[in-house]
């Protein structure tokens, strides 16, 4: 991705995030900024599924093991197990 592309996006983040877009929205439109990312580098022969299976699999254990902070455990609960359902799905390296 280049530099424009990474500053166009940084730039409407801020727009975003200053319009207070509801959190749902924002975490539906980054999985799917994530799961898009995903399949290309994956259709591009960029990164094997073992490799997109393994970035998935640090996303949930990093919510798994977290130490406490301002999010509850409930959530970041939540976040593993929606992570863990993505895996098992295997929507994001189009296994058949």
């Amino acid at each position: 991705m280049g530099a424009a592309c990474v500053m166009a996006l940084q730039t409407e983040y801020r727009k975003l995030h200053l319009m207070s877009v509801p959190t749902d929205v924002a975490g539906l439109a980054a999985l799917a900024i994530c799961e898009s990312l995903m399949l290309a580098l994956n259709d591009r022969k960029i990164l094997p599924e073992r490799e997109i299976l393994g970035v998935l699999k640090d996303a949930a254990a990093a919510h798994k093991h977290v130490p406490k902070s301002d999010i509850s455990p409930e959530t970041h609960a939540a976040v593993a197990a929606l992570i863990d359902k993505i895996i098992d799905g295997g929507n994001s390296v189009r296994r058949l």
